[in-house]
Protein backbone atom coordinates (compact mmCIF):
# COMPACT_ATOMS: atom_id res chain seq x y z
CA UNK A 1 0.00 0.00 0.00
CA UNK A 2 2.33 2.15 -1.49
CA UNK A 3 2.45 6.05 -3.03
CA UNK A 4 5.46 7.95 -3.59
CA UNK A 5 6.55 10.84 -5.28
CA UNK A 6 9.35 12.12 -7.19
CA UNK A 7 12.06 12.22 -4.48
CA UNK A 8 10.74 9.97 -1.58
CA UNK A 9 8.97 6.79 -1.21
CA UNK A 10 6.13 6.49 1.35
CA UNK A 11 5.50 2.79 2.59
CA UNK A 12 3.34 1.18 5.30
CA UNK A 13 5.46 -1.98 5.17
CA UNK A 14 9.62 -2.27 5.07
CA UNK A 15 11.78 0.81 4.31
CA UNK A 16 12.79 0.81 0.82
CA UNK A 17 14.73 4.08 0.83
CA UNK A 18 13.58 7.97 1.81
CA UNK A 19 11.59 7.52 4.28
CA UNK A 20 9.45 5.12 6.01
CA UNK A 21 5.87 5.54 7.70
CA UNK A 22 5.63 2.53 10.04
CA UNK A 23 1.70 0.90 10.07
CA UNK A 24 -0.69 2.95 12.29
CA UNK A 25 -3.77 0.41 12.34
CA UNK A 26 -6.98 1.31 13.87
CA UNK A 27 -8.10 -1.86 15.67
CA UNK A 28 -11.08 -3.17 13.99
CA UNK A 29 -11.85 -5.39 17.43
CA UNK A 30 -14.24 -2.16 18.37
CA UNK A 31 -17.17 -2.86 15.73
CA UNK A 32 -19.07 -5.81 16.64
CA UNK A 33 -20.36 -6.50 12.81
CA UNK A 34 -23.38 -9.61 12.84
CA UNK A 35 -23.59 -11.79 10.01
CA UNK A 36 -26.80 -10.59 9.08
CA UNK A 37 -29.05 -7.81 9.60
CA UNK A 38 -32.69 -7.46 9.28
CA UNK A 39 -35.20 -3.89 8.94
CA UNK A 40 -35.42 -1.28 11.62
CA UNK A 41 -39.07 -0.92 12.10
CA UNK A 42 -41.42 0.57 14.50
CA UNK A 43 -38.44 0.53 17.36
CA UNK A 44 -37.45 -2.73 16.74
CA UNK A 45 -35.10 -4.90 14.13
CA UNK A 46 -37.57 -7.02 11.87
CA UNK A 47 -36.80 -9.91 9.45
CA UNK A 48 -37.08 -8.68 5.56
CA UNK A 49 -40.29 -10.02 3.48
CA UNK A 50 -37.86 -9.53 0.67
CA UNK A 51 -34.69 -11.19 -0.57
CA UNK A 52 -31.28 -10.01 0.86
CA UNK A 53 -28.01 -8.98 -0.29
CA UNK A 54 -24.26 -8.07 0.85
CA UNK A 55 -22.34 -5.15 1.45
CA UNK A 56 -18.83 -5.73 1.41
CA UNK A 57 -15.55 -3.73 2.39
CA UNK A 58 -14.16 -2.08 -0.61
CA UNK A 59 -10.45 -2.10 0.78
CA UNK A 60 -10.78 -5.89 0.97
CA UNK A 61 -13.45 -7.25 -1.12
CA UNK A 62 -14.44 -9.39 2.21
CA UNK A 63 -18.00 -9.60 2.68
CA UNK A 64 -19.21 -8.10 5.93
CA UNK A 65 -22.81 -8.73 6.58
CA UNK A 66 -25.89 -10.00 4.64
CA UNK A 67 -28.51 -7.13 4.70
CA UNK A 68 -32.19 -7.53 4.53
CA UNK A 69 -33.53 -5.67 1.38
CA UNK A 70 -37.04 -4.15 1.71
CA UNK A 71 -39.91 -4.53 -0.73
CA UNK A 72 -42.71 -2.98 -0.95
CA UNK A 73 -44.20 -4.56 1.86
CA UNK A 74 -41.55 -3.69 4.24
CA UNK A 75 -41.45 0.16 3.24
CA UNK A 76 -45.33 -0.09 3.63
CA UNK A 77 -45.06 -1.42 7.85
CA UNK A 78 -41.99 0.94 8.00
CA UNK A 79 -44.26 4.10 6.55
CA UNK A 80 -47.74 2.63 8.77
CA UNK A 81 -45.28 3.12 12.50
CA UNK A 82 -43.84 6.14 11.31
CA UNK A 83 -47.46 7.68 10.88
CA UNK A 84 -48.38 6.12 13.54
CA UNK A 85 -45.52 7.45 16.02
CA UNK A 86 -46.37 10.69 14.16
CA UNK A 87 -49.79 10.91 14.97
CA UNK A 88 -49.72 9.53 18.81
CA UNK A 89 -46.58 10.42 20.36
CA UNK A 90 -44.00 12.89 18.46
CA UNK A 91 -46.40 15.61 17.02
CA UNK A 92 -47.51 15.77 20.37
CA UNK A 93 -44.48 15.77 22.51
CA UNK A 94 -43.59 19.46 23.34
CA UNK A 95 -40.74 20.67 21.10
CA UNK A 96 -38.52 20.80 24.52
CA UNK A 97 -39.01 17.12 25.21
CA UNK A 98 -37.98 16.41 21.89
CA UNK A 99 -34.92 18.24 22.49
CA UNK A 100 -33.67 15.81 24.86
CA UNK A 101 -33.70 12.69 22.82
CA UNK A 102 -31.77 14.61 20.18
CA UNK A 103 -29.10 15.72 22.65
CA UNK A 104 -29.09 12.01 24.23
CA UNK A 105 -28.62 10.99 20.43
CA UNK A 106 -25.73 13.05 19.97
CA UNK A 107 -24.10 12.18 23.15
CA UNK A 108 -24.01 8.33 22.67
CA UNK A 109 -22.72 9.49 19.26
CA UNK A 110 -20.19 10.84 21.17
CA UNK A 111 -19.22 8.15 23.45
CA UNK A 112 -19.30 5.47 20.77
CA UNK A 113 -17.58 7.65 18.18
CA UNK A 114 -14.53 5.15 17.79
CA UNK A 115 -16.86 2.34 17.00
CA UNK A 116 -19.06 4.52 14.20
CA UNK A 117 -15.86 6.02 12.73
CA UNK A 118 -14.22 2.15 12.26
CA UNK A 119 -17.29 0.77 11.32
CA UNK A 120 -17.97 3.73 8.48
CA UNK A 121 -14.23 3.15 7.42
CA UNK A 122 -14.79 -0.70 6.95
CA UNK A 123 -17.64 -0.44 5.22
CA UNK A 124 -17.24 3.14 2.68
CA UNK A 125 -13.41 2.63 2.33
CA UNK A 126 -12.72 6.19 3.45
CA UNK A 127 -9.66 6.59 5.90
CA UNK A 128 -10.46 6.41 9.40
CA UNK A 129 -8.64 9.53 10.17
CA UNK A 130 -11.68 11.44 7.91
CA UNK A 131 -14.21 9.14 9.91
CA UNK A 132 -12.65 9.98 12.69
CA UNK A 133 -12.39 13.58 12.43
CA UNK A 134 -14.59 14.75 10.31
CA UNK A 135 -17.60 12.25 9.99
CA UNK A 136 -18.72 11.39 13.10
CA UNK A 137 -17.92 14.66 14.94
CA UNK A 138 -19.80 16.69 12.52
CA UNK A 139 -22.70 14.29 12.28
CA UNK A 140 -23.08 14.55 16.62
CA UNK A 141 -22.76 18.24 16.25
CA UNK A 142 -26.00 18.04 14.09
CA UNK A 143 -27.99 16.59 16.18
CA UNK A 144 -26.60 19.08 19.25
CA UNK A 145 -27.07 21.76 16.96
CA UNK A 146 -30.91 21.50 15.94
CA UNK A 147 -31.84 19.99 19.89
CA UNK A 148 -31.41 23.56 20.25
CA UNK A 149 -33.73 24.30 17.72
CA UNK A 150 -36.80 21.61 18.89
CA UNK A 151 -38.66 24.43 21.49
CA UNK A 152 -37.68 27.88 19.00
CA UNK A 153 -39.65 26.15 16.05
CA UNK A 154 -41.50 29.90 16.24
CA UNK A 155 -38.31 31.56 15.86
CA UNK A 156 -37.40 29.99 13.52
CA UNK A 157 -38.65 31.47 10.49
CA UNK A 158 -38.99 35.13 10.64
CA UNK A 159 -42.38 36.75 9.50
CA UNK A 160 -43.97 33.06 10.39
CA UNK A 161 -43.96 33.35 14.32
CA UNK A 162 -47.93 33.26 14.14
CA UNK A 163 -48.83 31.35 11.07
CA UNK A 164 -49.07 28.25 12.47
CA UNK A 165 -45.75 26.88 11.83
CA UNK A 166 -45.53 23.06 12.05
CA UNK A 167 -44.51 19.64 11.47
CA UNK A 168 -45.43 17.68 8.02
CA UNK A 169 -45.66 14.87 9.06
CA UNK A 170 -43.53 11.37 7.41
CA UNK A 171 -40.45 12.53 5.97
CA UNK A 172 -38.81 9.59 3.53
CA UNK A 173 -35.47 10.14 3.24
CA UNK A 174 -32.60 8.65 1.12
CA UNK A 175 -29.05 9.07 1.19
CA UNK A 176 -25.98 8.40 -0.72
CA UNK A 177 -22.83 6.33 0.03
CA UNK A 178 -20.37 8.66 0.21
CA UNK A 179 -21.12 9.85 3.95
CA UNK A 180 -23.18 7.40 5.09
CA UNK A 181 -23.80 8.60 9.17
CA UNK A 182 -23.04 12.48 8.00
CA UNK A 183 -25.86 12.43 5.39
CA UNK A 184 -28.37 10.84 8.14
CA UNK A 185 -27.84 13.25 10.20
CA UNK A 186 -27.91 16.11 8.21
CA UNK A 187 -31.39 14.52 7.34
CA UNK A 188 -32.67 13.12 10.44
CA UNK A 189 -31.84 15.72 13.43
CA UNK A 190 -33.54 18.53 11.58
CA UNK A 191 -36.95 16.53 10.72
CA UNK A 192 -37.14 15.32 14.31
CA UNK A 193 -36.63 18.38 15.43
CA UNK A 194 -39.38 20.03 13.85
CA UNK A 195 -41.75 16.96 14.62
CA UNK A 196 -41.63 14.81 12.22
CA UNK A 197 -40.91 10.82 11.70
CA UNK A 198 -38.45 9.44 9.60
CA UNK A 199 -38.61 6.52 7.73
CA UNK A 200 -34.71 6.62 6.03
CA UNK A 201 -33.42 4.59 3.31
CA UNK A 202 -29.33 3.99 3.23
CA UNK A 203 -27.08 3.05 0.42
CA UNK A 204 -26.88 -0.55 -0.77
CA UNK A 205 -23.18 -0.52 -0.08
CA UNK A 206 -23.00 1.16 2.83
CA UNK A 207 -26.15 0.49 5.20
CA UNK A 208 -24.31 -0.57 8.27
CA UNK A 209 -23.83 2.56 10.34
CA UNK A 210 -27.04 3.63 9.33
CA UNK A 211 -28.04 0.47 11.38
CA UNK A 212 -25.77 0.96 14.13
CA UNK A 213 -27.73 3.96 14.24
CA UNK A 214 -30.86 1.77 14.58
CA UNK A 215 -29.06 0.47 17.94
CA UNK A 216 -28.16 3.96 19.41
CA UNK A 217 -32.06 5.31 18.97
CA UNK A 218 -32.55 1.63 21.01
CA UNK A 219 -30.09 2.95 23.41
CA UNK A 220 -31.64 6.85 23.64
CA UNK A 221 -35.28 5.14 24.13
CA UNK A 222 -36.40 7.01 21.66
CA UNK A 223 -39.99 6.30 20.96
CA UNK A 224 -41.13 3.69 18.47
CA UNK A 225 -41.54 4.24 15.31
CA UNK A 226 -39.87 7.72 15.39
CA UNK A 227 -37.21 6.79 13.37
CA UNK A 228 -37.29 3.65 10.72
CA UNK A 229 -34.37 2.08 8.47
CA UNK A 230 -35.26 0.02 5.53
CA UNK A 231 -32.44 -1.03 3.52
CA UNK A 232 -31.88 -1.90 -0.25
CA UNK A 233 -31.33 -0.78 -3.48
CA UNK A 234 -33.18 1.03 -6.20
CA UNK A 235 -36.54 -0.40 -6.00
CA UNK A 236 -36.99 -0.05 -2.02
CA UNK A 237 -36.00 3.91 -2.74
CA UNK A 238 -38.33 3.90 -5.46
CA UNK A 239 -41.11 2.26 -2.95
CA UNK A 240 -40.33 5.24 -0.23
CA UNK A 241 -40.37 8.19 -2.22
CA UNK A 242 -43.69 7.29 -4.39
CA UNK A 243 -45.66 5.97 -0.98
CA UNK A 244 -49.04 7.89 -1.03
CA UNK A 245 -48.56 8.21 2.60
CA UNK A 246 -45.42 10.26 3.07
CA UNK A 247 -45.27 14.03 3.36
CA UNK A 248 -42.25 14.76 2.66
CA UNK A 249 -38.95 13.40 0.44
CA UNK A 250 -35.10 14.50 1.19
CA UNK A 251 -32.86 13.20 -1.23
CA UNK A 252 -28.89 13.49 -1.33
CA UNK A 253 -27.22 11.92 -4.70
CA UNK A 254 -26.75 11.92 -8.26
CA UNK A 255 -28.58 14.27 -10.50
CA UNK A 256 -30.16 11.38 -12.69
CA UNK A 257 -32.09 9.70 -10.05
CA UNK A 258 -32.91 13.24 -8.34
CA UNK A 259 -34.34 13.88 -11.65
CA UNK A 260 -36.60 10.84 -11.55
CA UNK A 261 -37.84 11.77 -8.11
CA UNK A 262 -39.25 14.86 -9.03
CA UNK A 263 -40.91 12.85 -11.74
CA UNK A 264 -42.55 10.72 -9.29
CA UNK A 265 -43.47 13.40 -6.62
CA UNK A 266 -44.58 15.66 -9.46
CA UNK A 267 -48.61 16.19 -9.01
CA UNK A 268 -48.75 15.43 -5.32
CA UNK A 269 -48.32 17.59 -2.03
CA UNK A 270 -45.18 16.01 -1.02
CA UNK A 271 -42.48 18.68 -0.25
CA UNK A 272 -39.05 18.10 -1.76
CA UNK A 273 -35.66 18.88 -1.04
CA UNK A 274 -32.72 17.93 -3.45
CA UNK A 275 -28.85 17.89 -3.15
CA UNK A 276 -27.37 16.52 -6.61
CA UNK A 277 -24.48 16.45 -7.84
CA UNK A 278 -21.85 18.83 -8.47
CA UNK A 279 -19.01 20.18 -11.18
CA UNK A 280 -17.13 22.98 -8.35
CA UNK A 281 -14.64 25.21 -9.64
CA UNK A 282 -11.64 25.88 -7.33
CA UNK A 283 -10.44 29.50 -8.52
CA UNK A 284 -6.56 30.34 -7.68
CA UNK A 285 -5.53 33.67 -8.53
CA UNK A 286 -1.78 34.93 -9.05
CA UNK A 287 -2.24 36.64 -5.88
CA UNK A 288 -3.74 33.67 -3.62
CA UNK A 289 -1.45 32.32 -0.54
CA UNK A 290 -0.16 29.82 -2.61
CA UNK A 291 1.35 27.35 0.15
CA UNK A 292 -2.51 27.46 1.55
CA UNK A 293 -4.28 26.89 -1.96
CA UNK A 294 -2.66 23.93 -2.51
CA UNK A 295 -3.78 22.30 0.46
CA UNK A 296 -7.20 23.39 -0.22
CA UNK A 297 -6.96 22.06 -3.71
CA UNK A 298 -5.55 18.65 -2.33
CA UNK A 299 -8.53 18.93 0.25
CA UNK A 300 -11.33 20.17 -2.61
CA UNK A 301 -10.60 16.67 -4.57
CA UNK A 302 -8.49 14.12 -2.89
CA UNK A 303 -10.74 13.99 0.41
CA UNK A 304 -12.88 11.15 0.52
CA UNK A 305 -11.43 9.68 -2.62
CA UNK A 306 -13.32 12.45 -4.52
CA UNK A 307 -16.73 11.19 -3.39
CA UNK A 308 -17.84 14.33 -2.33
CA UNK A 309 -20.71 16.04 -4.34
CA UNK A 310 -19.07 19.72 -3.81
CA UNK A 311 -15.49 18.24 -4.46
CA UNK A 312 -13.53 20.47 -6.20
CA UNK A 313 -12.83 18.84 -9.94
CA UNK A 314 -12.16 21.75 -11.99
CA UNK A 315 -9.13 23.80 -10.78
CA UNK A 316 -8.81 27.07 -12.34
CA UNK A 317 -5.71 28.68 -12.42
CA UNK A 318 -4.55 32.85 -13.10
CA UNK A 319 -2.33 31.92 -16.05
CA UNK A 320 0.62 34.02 -14.84
CA UNK A 321 1.08 31.29 -11.73
CA UNK A 322 0.20 28.20 -13.31
CA UNK A 323 3.27 26.64 -14.02
CA UNK A 324 4.00 27.36 -10.23
CA UNK A 325 1.18 25.65 -8.63
CA UNK A 326 0.91 23.08 -11.03
CA UNK A 327 4.49 22.18 -9.60
CA UNK A 328 3.95 22.30 -6.10
CA UNK A 329 0.69 20.47 -6.68
CA UNK A 330 2.73 17.46 -8.52
CA UNK A 331 5.09 17.73 -5.53
CA UNK A 332 2.26 17.74 -3.06
CA UNK A 333 0.51 14.54 -4.54
CA UNK A 334 3.65 12.77 -4.04
CA UNK A 335 3.35 12.99 -0.57
CA UNK A 336 -0.16 11.13 -0.43
CA UNK A 337 -0.72 8.08 1.21
CA UNK A 338 -2.44 5.56 -0.45
CA UNK A 339 -3.61 2.37 1.32
CA UNK A 340 -5.36 0.50 4.30
CA UNK A 341 -8.69 2.84 4.80
CA UNK A 342 -7.95 1.76 9.08
CA UNK A 343 -4.20 2.97 8.93
CA UNK A 344 -4.04 6.15 10.36
CA UNK A 345 -1.50 7.13 8.08
CA UNK A 346 -3.14 7.27 4.71
CA UNK A 347 -4.33 10.08 2.85
CA UNK A 348 -6.94 8.07 0.31
CA UNK A 349 -8.70 4.94 0.70
CA UNK A 350 -10.65 2.78 -0.98
CA UNK A 351 -13.19 3.83 -3.99
CA UNK A 352 -16.86 2.56 -2.63
CA UNK A 353 -17.59 -0.53 -5.14
CA UNK A 354 -16.87 -1.74 -8.34
CA UNK A 355 -19.17 -0.11 -10.33
CA UNK A 356 -17.78 3.53 -9.05
CA UNK A 357 -14.10 2.28 -9.74
CA UNK A 358 -15.55 1.83 -13.24
CA UNK A 359 -16.85 4.98 -14.00
CA UNK A 360 -13.70 6.63 -12.75
CA UNK A 361 -11.63 4.68 -15.02
CA UNK A 362 -14.18 5.30 -17.58
CA UNK A 363 -14.22 8.88 -17.82
CA UNK A 364 -10.50 8.80 -17.13
CA UNK A 365 -9.58 7.32 -20.28
CA UNK A 366 -11.43 9.10 -22.00
CA UNK A 367 -10.03 12.36 -20.69
CA UNK A 368 -6.73 10.41 -22.02
CA UNK A 369 -7.60 11.07 -25.24
CA UNK A 370 -8.79 14.34 -25.02
CA UNK A 371 -5.49 15.63 -24.01
CA UNK A 372 -3.19 13.32 -24.59
CA UNK A 373 -0.54 13.09 -23.07
CA UNK A 374 -1.59 15.52 -20.36
CA UNK A 375 -2.49 12.72 -17.64
CA UNK A 376 -0.71 12.81 -14.35
CA UNK A 377 -0.19 10.79 -11.42
CA UNK A 378 2.51 10.38 -9.15
CA UNK A 379 3.89 6.81 -8.82
CA UNK A 380 1.64 4.63 -6.81
CA UNK A 381 1.89 0.92 -6.28
CA UNK A 382 -1.76 -0.04 -4.99
CA UNK A 383 -3.25 -3.23 -3.38
CA UNK A 384 -4.27 -5.80 -5.81
CA UNK A 385 -7.46 -6.65 -3.92
CA UNK A 386 -9.83 -3.87 -3.16
CA UNK A 387 -11.24 -1.09 -5.57
CA UNK A 388 -8.42 1.33 -5.73
CA UNK A 389 -7.50 4.32 -8.26
CA UNK A 390 -4.54 6.89 -7.73
CA UNK A 391 -4.26 10.72 -7.48
CA UNK A 392 -4.45 11.66 -10.54
CA UNK A 393 -4.87 15.34 -12.49
CA UNK A 394 -5.01 16.37 -16.09
CA UNK A 395 -3.67 19.61 -17.64
CA UNK A 396 -4.74 21.23 -21.03
CA UNK A 397 -7.95 20.46 -20.15
CA UNK A 398 -10.49 22.98 -21.76
CA UNK A 399 -14.19 23.44 -21.31
CA UNK A 400 -15.38 21.00 -24.12
CA UNK A 401 -13.76 17.97 -22.55
CA UNK A 402 -15.92 15.55 -20.79
CA UNK A 403 -13.57 15.59 -18.10
CA UNK A 404 -14.62 19.02 -17.52
CA UNK A 405 -18.77 18.85 -17.85
CA UNK A 406 -19.26 15.41 -15.96
CA UNK A 407 -19.35 14.60 -12.78
CA UNK A 408 -16.33 11.74 -12.13
CA UNK A 409 -16.70 11.39 -8.42
CA UNK A 410 -13.04 10.35 -8.00
CA UNK A 411 -9.77 11.48 -7.23
CA UNK A 412 -9.54 13.11 -11.14
CA UNK A 413 -9.15 16.49 -10.52
CA UNK A 414 -8.91 18.94 -14.53
CA UNK A 415 -7.00 22.02 -14.45
CA UNK A 416 -7.92 24.74 -16.44
CA UNK A 417 -6.28 28.63 -17.20
CA UNK A 418 -7.78 31.83 -16.94
CA UNK A 419 -6.44 35.33 -17.43
CA UNK A 420 -9.24 37.89 -16.09
CA UNK A 421 -11.84 37.82 -13.27
CA UNK A 422 -14.87 38.09 -15.88
CA UNK A 423 -12.90 34.90 -17.75
CA UNK A 424 -12.69 32.57 -14.19
CA UNK A 425 -16.13 33.44 -13.80
CA UNK A 426 -17.21 32.43 -17.15
CA UNK A 427 -15.63 29.06 -17.00
CA UNK A 428 -16.56 28.49 -13.61
CA UNK A 429 -20.48 28.86 -14.27
CA UNK A 430 -20.33 26.82 -17.26
CA UNK A 431 -21.65 23.99 -16.07
CA UNK A 432 -25.30 22.68 -15.45
CA UNK A 433 -24.40 22.49 -12.14
CA UNK A 434 -23.77 24.62 -8.95
CA UNK A 435 -23.02 22.98 -5.66
CA UNK A 436 -20.11 25.32 -4.63
CA UNK A 437 -16.95 26.69 -5.78
CA UNK A 438 -13.45 28.06 -3.55
CA UNK A 439 -11.90 31.72 -4.25
CA UNK A 440 -8.27 31.83 -3.38
CA UNK A 441 -7.15 35.69 -3.56
CA UNK A 442 -6.03 38.28 -0.64
CA UNK A 443 -8.03 40.73 -1.85
CA UNK A 444 -11.85 41.05 0.17
CA UNK A 445 -13.11 42.74 -2.63
CA UNK A 446 -12.67 39.93 -5.23
CA UNK A 447 -13.99 37.27 -3.50
CA UNK A 448 -17.27 39.47 -2.42
CA UNK A 449 -17.72 40.09 -6.30
CA UNK A 450 -16.78 36.87 -7.14
CA UNK A 451 -19.07 35.35 -4.82
CA UNK A 452 -21.62 37.46 -6.29
CA UNK A 453 -21.26 36.48 -9.64
CA UNK A 454 -20.73 32.72 -8.97
CA UNK A 455 -24.00 30.29 -9.73
CA UNK A 456 -22.96 28.21 -6.38
CA UNK A 457 -25.16 27.36 -3.38
CA UNK A 458 -21.65 27.67 -1.25
CA UNK A 459 -18.65 29.79 -1.87
CA UNK A 460 -15.50 29.07 0.30
CA UNK A 461 -12.71 31.82 0.14
CA UNK A 462 -9.44 30.88 1.09
CA UNK A 463 -10.53 27.73 2.26
CA UNK A 464 -12.94 24.49 0.81
CA UNK A 465 -14.82 21.53 2.21
CA UNK A 466 -15.45 23.61 5.29
CA UNK A 467 -18.84 22.25 6.75
CA UNK A 468 -20.89 23.61 9.78
CA UNK A 469 -24.34 22.91 11.17
CA UNK A 470 -25.06 26.36 11.94
CA UNK A 471 -24.48 27.12 7.91
CA UNK A 472 -26.90 25.88 5.44
CA UNK A 473 -25.83 23.81 2.11
CA UNK A 474 -27.36 23.38 -1.25
CA UNK A 475 -27.17 23.89 -5.14
CA UNK A 476 -28.39 25.96 -7.80
CA UNK A 477 -29.75 24.09 -11.31
CA UNK A 478 -28.84 20.63 -11.46
CA UNK A 479 -27.15 20.48 -8.40
CA UNK A 480 -30.57 20.65 -6.22
CA UNK A 481 -32.98 22.68 -4.35
CA UNK A 482 -33.56 23.50 -0.81
CA UNK A 483 -31.11 24.21 1.54
CA UNK A 484 -29.51 21.71 4.68
CA UNK A 485 -28.05 22.49 7.68
CA UNK A 486 -28.41 25.84 9.65
CA UNK A 487 -31.95 27.70 10.31
CA UNK A 488 -32.77 27.10 6.83
CA UNK A 489 -32.72 23.14 7.01
CA UNK A 490 -35.85 23.40 9.11
CA UNK A 491 -37.82 24.77 6.20
CA UNK A 492 -38.20 21.66 4.28
CA UNK A 493 -39.80 20.08 7.10
CA UNK A 494 -42.43 22.78 8.27
CA UNK A 495 -45.76 23.69 7.26
CA UNK A 496 -46.31 27.43 7.46
CA UNK A 497 -42.85 27.81 5.19
CA UNK A 498 -44.44 28.15 1.86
Amino acid sequence: MVSTGSTQRVSTGSITGGFDYAPAPESRAIVDIKPSYGLFVNGEFVDGAGASFKTINPATEEVLAEIAEANAADVDAAVRAARRAYARVWSKMPGKERAKYLFRIARILQERARELAVLESIDNGKPIKEARDVDVPVAAAHFFYYAGWADKLEYALPGNAHSGVRSLGVAAQVIPWNFPLLMLAWKIAPALAAGNTVVLKPAETTPLTALLFAEICQQADLPAGVVNIVTGAGDTGQALVGHADVDKVAFTGSTEVGKAIARTVAGTDKRVTLELGGKAANIVFDDAPLDQAIEGIVSGIFFNQGHVCCAGSRLLVQESVADEVLERLKSRMGTLRVGDPLDKNTDIGAINSAEQLARIRELSAIGEQEVAGERWSPPCELPERGFWFPPTIFTGVTQAHRIAREEIFGPVLSVLTFRTPAEAVEKANNTPYGLSAGVWTEKGSRILWMADQLRAGVVWANTFNKFDPTSPFGGYKESGYGREGGRHGLEGYLKGTE
